[in-house]
């Protein structure tokens, strides 16, 4: 993760994160301590992470790594694993996640070096750039655009008007549409009849070189990991790319095509508008989905679909005749 977009508290000790959550402890000392928290697929020593009940497990943990998770899946992981059982996993994620980050303050934002700009580029009116940012050569940024701090823009790029850029790593040659949003807090918390408890995103959102995104998009910043646009990828008018999202390169999304959070996205993928792809599933490379589409399940390379819930594209087509006769 980038170290500036955000204050990373760890490590954290057991027994502040017992004081925060109600949990039953196994192979975990009073003297131990995690320092971070990320998603499973980016554990490293000392870190602590989660699995739901419907996750799978990566194997070769390091020993030293904690894992929270209910009693029923605790019985599937190894007798030697450290590991902090709760009855809601969710709850736990968002309550813990706010105690390993938080934002930086303003006083820590003011200490950052000044904004670097590079040659030739194009600076339009009422546009703010905060310290940290680093931008290329030849970068245009037209009229009340907004680039937060530490954000890198790659050379040959162009943002336009009243777009915010946050917490994001742009390559070269990238085009972000006017009204853009890229890098906010994405849509992930624990449900609460009182309060909801907000998960902390500490990911980014990397777009890689010479993609395109339309007007109106907005692309959130990853939870546990990054967000990622993949190359020459391009995205029409009012597209949502949810947290986590991974998308390979030379794939084209039609307007309002929307992303849930996690979903993992090949390459040459095509989208007519208004498509929606479930979160947590898998999209194949040389896909194409038809407008409208509901996409709930895995796709396999090449396949062609179309429809709510998302079939192949002849399947569909032979059923809606059988039904409704040619038109």
């Amino acid at each position: 993760m980038h170290p500036g977009f955000f204050k990373k508290l760890g490590p954290i000790q057991i027994d502040v994160i017992k004081s925060s959550i109600e949990c039953d402890l196994s192979n975990i000392s009073e003297d131990d301590s995690f320092n971070d928290f990320v998603g499973i697929e980016n554990v490293k020593e000392k870190s602590l992470s989660f699995v739901y009940d419907h996750g799978q497990v990566l194997k070769n943990i390091p020993d030293n790594v904690g894992l929270i998770c209910s009693k029923k899946k605790a019985k599937e992981l190894d007798s030697k694993q450290k590991t902090i059982i709760v009855k809601n996993v969710q709850e736990t994620i968002a309550k813990i996640s706010n105690i390993f980050y938080r934002d930086l303050s303003s006083e820590e934002k003011n200490k950052l070096s000044d904004p670097i700009i590079g040659n030739n580029c194009e600076i339009g009116k009422n546009v703010i750039i905060e310290n940290g940012v680093i931008i290329g050569n030849n970068v245009k940024i037209n009229h009340g655009a907004i680039i937060k701090h530490n954000c890198k823009i790659g050379d040959g790029s162009k943002i336009e008007s009243n777009s915010v850029i946050s917490n994001s790593i742009l390559e070269e040659n990238i085009y972000i549409g006017s009204n853009s949003a890229l890098g906010q807090r994405g849509f992930g918390f624990s449900l609460s009849n009182n309060k909801n408890i907000k998960i902390f995103h500490h990911g980014r959102v990397v777009i890689k070189s010479n993609a395109s995104i339309g007007s109106g998009c907005t692309i959130d910043r990853g939870s546990f990991s990054d967000t990622i646009i993949g190359e020459n990828t391009y995205l029409d008018n009012l597209c949502h790319i949810a947290h986590n999202v991974e998308i390979g390169r030379n794939s084209a999304f039609a307007a309002m095509t929307g992303i849930a959070g996690s979903a993992k996205v090949g390459n040459n993928v095509l989208t007519g508008g208004q498509v929606g792809i479930a979160g947590h599933i898998t999209i194949g490379s040389n896909v194409q989905i038809a407008a409208k589409s509901g996409v709930f399940y895995n796709l396999r390379d090449g396949e062609v679909v179309m429809g709510n819930p998302a079939i192949n594209k002849y399947k569909f087509v032979k059923t809606y005749k059988r039904i409704y006769g040619k038109r």
